[in-house]
């Protein structure tokens, strides 16, 4: 195992990458509860969800670990799985068996990007302001989705939107367990997003609006709800090439951009160059293809890695550990369906997340008004168009015309353009 994982070489211990692995597990956890509850919203079957998040995450948490040798876990990340049940279910009509569809093309677009040196190209065509725009945009989204679910922002025939009733018992209880969250996160405690929720559910339980099942354990069951049920052909058929690129584009750099930030903080970059980058990257892209097999919404790296790194997790050892422990999950499912029914319990993690998120607005050169009004463009019109690809498209449609009116053609990438072109084929003639 020390030869395998090069535990002596990165200065670090079997108990150390063990701790590292618990730390990082508990912080990352949520998703399984979280994500069956979003794509549960798209028509989806919980459990099939619920075991389709934890087979997906530990595949591909499990080749991160194993082959790429890096303490970062993957999972089905946070915004697309609402940009999925949303915007592409819900806000376009399609059928969530046409959007997993989609998923397993992006999932092998990226498998192909990341056998070669195209997915830098990639990378690089697109501006970092507009990277920036993109992570707090969807961060915006899920906060907004977040809030909604709660019932803390409700639908209103004058304003469009207004604010809830804040005494009604699920919002009031949202408001108590964002408080509690807050307070756990201010106060640095590991985990903070789950032991919000346990703490929330135990509050939801003693006020009557939580009750238990009568079993806490059981076999997984359900997956063939879910598996398999995926539809690629009505993909092209219903000409579907926008959201596969949206899936494909955040996927890429969110991707990358958290890969490369855990491996810095884990001191493993070498001449600030990500080595076994191509095993890191396959091991996301077979993550998001399995997950389309298996039933959920495309994987990412997880941010949540840096709390293990942060107590010493330096190896793949640390990414076996939580996959071990998320296989543990997959007999909690009645436990798991219970808490994710209680809007109170998720909304907190939902919106918390979507703050965190906002984070990179401060990297975006705001004086600069060719940078800035498109990555304005793109964080306001996700929440209010409802959609990450109508978001994403404008920004990159209005980006490159500002450059060009300031005669700065060549400081747009050749790809970019094409971007710009699609985005606008697709927004003009297709939106509708």
């Amino acid at each position: 195992m020390e030869n395998w994982f090069k535990l002596k070489e990165r200065g670090t211990t079997v108990s150390t990458e063990l701790m590292a692995g618990i730390t990082t597990f508990l912080t990352m956890v949520y998703i399984v509860i979280v994500n069956p509850g979003i794509l549960s919203e798209a028509g989806m079957d919980f459990h099939g969800v619920f075991i389709a998040t934890v087979l997906a995450s530990i595949t591909a948490t499990l080749i991160m670990g194993v082959f790429a040798n890096y303490p970062i876990v993957i999972a089905p990340g946070m915004g697309l799985n609402a940009y999925f049940a949303f915007s592409v279910v819900g806000g376009s009509g399609i059928s969530w068996q046409v959007a997993l569809g989609a998923v397993f093309v992006s999932g092998v677009l990226f498998t192909l990007l990341s056998l070669t040196k195209f997915r830098y190209m990639l990378l690089d065509a697109i501006p970092t302001s507009l990277k920036h725009a993109i992570t707090a945009g969807i961060g915006l989204f899920i906060t907004f989705i977040g809030l909604q679910n709660a019932k803390i922002i409700v639908d209103s025939p004058a304003t469009l939107l207004t604010l809830g009733d804040l005494s009604a018992p699920i919002t009031l209880l949202t408001i108590v367990g964002l408080i509690i969250s807050l307070i756990l996160m201010a106060y640095r405690v590991r985990g903070f997003l789950f032991v919000g929720m346990i703490i929330t559910a135990i509050i939801a339980w003693m006020t009557g609006q939580l009750h238990f099942p009568g079993t806490i354990m059981s076999l997984p069951s359900g997956l063939n709800a879910t598996a398999f049920q995926l539809d690629i052909g009505s993909v092209f058929t219903q000409g579907l090439y926008s959201v596969i690129f949206t899936f494909l584009l955040i996927t890429l750099f969110d991707t990358t951009g958290t890969m490369l930030g855990v491996a810095e903080q884990a001191g493993l970059l070498k001449d600030n160059k990500f080595p076994r980058s191509q095993g890191a990257l396959l091991a996301d892209a077979v993550g998001t293809t399995a997950g389309a097999l298996l039933g959920t919404s495309p994987t990412s790296a997880y941010i949540e890695s840096s709390a293990g790194v942060a107590i010493g997790g330096r190896t793949g050892l640390t990414a076996v550990v939580v996959s071990v422990l998320l296989a543990v999950t997959l007999f909690f499912s009645p436990v798991v369906s219970v808490l994710a029914g209680i809007p109170a319990i998720t909304a907190p993690a939902l919106i918390i997340v979507g703050f965190l998120m906002l984070d990179v607005l401060r990297k975006i050169e705001w004086n600069d008004i060719e940078e800035a009004f498109p990555a304005f463009l793109i964080v306001v019109l996700m929440p209010l168009t409802y959609s990450i690809a109508t978001g994403i498209g404008i920004g990159f449609i209005v980006y490159p015309i500002l450059k060009l009116i300031r005669g700065k053609i060549k400081d747009v990438h050749p790809i970019f353009y094409l971007f710009a072109v699609l985005f606008f084929i697709q927004i003009v003639f297709f939106s509708h």
